[in-house]
């Protein structure tokens, strides 16, 4: 990623902004259909934040989407003001409504942020996570659920997230490795080899991640990533659930790069994987997992590059395999 955005990296990344806005406008209403996965993550994180102690006064949701974390952020810090934020305007309008209809007219972020601050106890923002609309030193938690792989430009967003949060405010997230999706991306391999780098969204490992941390100005960041699986019954099941998630490059569709042909060979390629999952069809998501705080004393179990990476089972006591999820 360059140090700095020439004119030409400035209009790629505000196309792959307004891209990604789109995506989640037009999924908004339906994307409770596939929240199941945000759901778990979620319940993970909180199982994390069982073994942090904080009393946050302000609370960020960082990618909010419909706000479903926004409630349970506000149930267990019950004296912080919680705020979401979100790009996609529908998303935040559902989390505005409590995720029922969302209102029909289009308006500015500040209109909405008015209209949540009379309404509810948490505002939402619709807002790019790289800009935020608040002042330096505002919260004292971020949170955010597999909401950073879709930002272009994951080290502008950190940098960002570090300038919103207080001194010694603690940033948690969540966010998808690059062995996410694999299974979708070999099927793409044997249907379209020439084309098949741009159909899935590339992914940030989890060693760059806390990196770019550490670049950022966090002080301990800790990572930690697992598996789940999915195992679909039909290919038709998995690219429904992957066109709702918006899973593709920021600077495509993948409803418009798929033909009936290429979509034809991407299925056959799919239930060609059925045999060797047992008469299912597989979906991996690698997730990640990371927090760190501003600026609190590095400890001595930290890495050389000023991060720590932590094996899920010396946190939560279980094992790390493999979960599998039926779809």
């Amino acid at each position: 990623m360059p140090d700095v955005l020439t004119p030409h990296a400035r209009d790629d990344a505000r196309a792959a902004r307004a891209r990604i806005r789109r995506i989640f406008d037009r999924r908004a209403a339906r994307f409770g259909e596939v929240a199941f996965l945000p759901r778990e993550i979620a319940r993970r994180m909180h199982e994390r934040l069982d073994y942090i102690k904080l009393a946050p006064a302000r609370a960020l949701d960082a990618g909010c989407g419909p706000g479903a974390d926004l409630p349970l952020l506000a149930a267990r810090f019950a004296q912080a003001a919680v705020t979401g934020v979100d790009l996609s305007y529908c998303m935040g309008a559902r989390a505005h409504c409590g995720a029922s209809d969302a209102p029909p007219a289009r308006r500015h972020w500040f209109s909405l942020f008015a209209r949540s601050v009379r309404a509810r106890r948490w505002p939402v923002v619709q807002a790019d996570f790289a800009m935020l609309p608040f002042a330096a030193d505002t919260f004292d938690l971020l949170w955010s659920n597999l909401a950073l792989h879709w930002h272009a430009r994951p080290d502008e967003v950190l940098t960002e997230w570090q300038r919103v949060l207080r001194k010694g405010g603690l940033l948690m997230f969540s966010t998808l490795g690059p062995d996410s999706l694999r299974e979708l991306r070999a099927a793409w391999c044997a249907a379209d080899a020439a084309h098949a780098l741009l159909r899935v969204i590339p992914f940030i490992d989890m060693h760059d991640l806390g990196d770019i941390l550490a670049r950022s100005g966090f002080e301990t960041p800790v990572m930690d990533m697992e598996m789940l699986t999915l195992t679909y019954r039909s290919p038709a099941a998995l690219l429904n659930d992957v066109r709702r998630w918006g899973a593709y490059p920021c600077n495509r569709s993948l409803d418009g790069l798929t033909g009936r042909r290429r979509y034809a060979a991407l299925t056959a390629a799919l239930e060609a994987q059925r045999a060797a999952c047992g008469g299912q069809i597989e979906l991996t998501f690698e997730v990640v997992y990371g927090h760190a705080w501003k600026e609190r004393a590095r400890t001595s179990t930290s890495s050389p590059e000023g991060y720590g990476v932590v094996k899920l089972e010396n946190i939560l006591g279980r094992s790390k395999s493999s979960h599998h999820i039926i779809r």
